[in-house]
């Protein structure tokens, strides 16, 4: 299969609407998309990153208006916390309708939506027409592509189409709620923050894992943001140097890295992570140390995804 690589969303949405698969750009990372509606196409996308069937998909929307064909229901906590972050990098979890096939939801009752705030996403979501389900645009368990170079070099040759954006702004994926229960649940941390959300619903926590309960959301539970390279967490700059070795971080380290990236702030750090890892691996790097940050606002989010790095979980 060749993979058509066009800038203009009209061509890439003219794919959705044939029951291709296309990855496409959002404020967090690519995403890879096919018509919600499309069993067949939901499959392609399963396929193409070999990913899990029990890891379930993001409907992504253009509209408001097509939430009536996602969501049997809408609670009030839903429609609070839409008013203060649609569109944007919020996902919420909401029952789904019969319309829903089960294997975009890998058989829950239940369906995460999501309306990006990246106007390339924007324009192709409203040329498809329909709600597009879609994970990130990567093999399953490698790290997130941030820019469409990224989705060709894991997916070239896999899927129809890839719409040619910018790099990413936020560089982390959307914080997941679930809105299903009386108490919103933050299953997946991302690019909205605790802290965020709590000052909307005060109520609002995180969700803790119990037994071998199916993944409520993706990033719960597979394999996830790994390089080939061995991903290892530190406090400050206790990073030993070497020619393959690399370090990622807020303080310069001491010694000579094959790869070193210095953040100014906690958003440069997120949002340069995957790329990073992904630049490591090219050139052949066997170590990356990861500077420890303080888990709160976009630190929670960027430390959920260096511990799942490290640990390869």
């Amino acid at each position: 299969m060749q993979t058509i690589l066009t800038e203009s969303p009209e061509v890439a949405a003219g794919f959705i609407r044939n029951g291709g698969v296309v990855a496409f750009p959002t404020e967090t990372v690519y995403g890879l998309g096919a018509n919600l509606f499309d069993a067949l196409a939901i499959k392609r996308i399963f396929a193409a990153k070999l990913r899990p069937a029990d890891n379930p998909l993001i409907a992504h929307i253009g509209d408001l208006d097509q939430l009536e064909l996602i969501a049997s229901e809408i609670p009030e906590s839903a429609i609070r916390l839409m008013d203060a972050f649609f569109p944007g990098p919020l996902t919420i979890v909401l029952p789904k309708t019969q319309k829903v096939p089960t294997v975009a939801t890998a058989g829950l009752k239940t369906i995460g939506v999501r309306m990006p705030a990246h106007g390339l996403a924007q324009d192709f979501l409203k040329a498809c027409g329909t709600p597009v389900a879609a994970p990130s645009a990567n093999l399953s368990g490698r790290p997130s592509p941030t820019d469409w170079e990224a989705v060709m070099e894991d997916l070239a040759g896999r899927i129809d189409c890839i719409l040619q954006g910018n790099p990413t702004d936020i560089g982390i994926e959307s914080t997941v709620v679930d809105c299903t229960s009386p108490v919103p649940m933050v299953l997946r941390t991302g690019g909205i923050s605790l802290e965020q959300l709590q000052e909307v619903v005060p109520e609002t926590s995180i969700y803790k894992p119990r037994g071998n309960e199916k993944p409520r959301s993706p990033g719960m539970k597979h394999r996830h943001y790994s390089p080939r390279a061995e991903v290892i967490l530190v406090e400050g700059v206790n990073a030993e140097p070497g020619e393959g070795v690399a370090f990622i971080g807020l303080q310069v380290p001491s010694g000579n890295f094959g790869e070193l990236k210095v953040c100014e702030s906690l958003e440069e750090y997120a949002r340069s992570v995957f790329a990073f890892f992904r630049d490591c691996d090219r050139h052949g790097i066997k170590t990356i140390y990861c500077q420890a940050v303080e888990e709160s606002g976009i630190g929670l989010a960027l430390m959920d995804r260096l511990k799942r790095a490290a640990s390869g979980k």
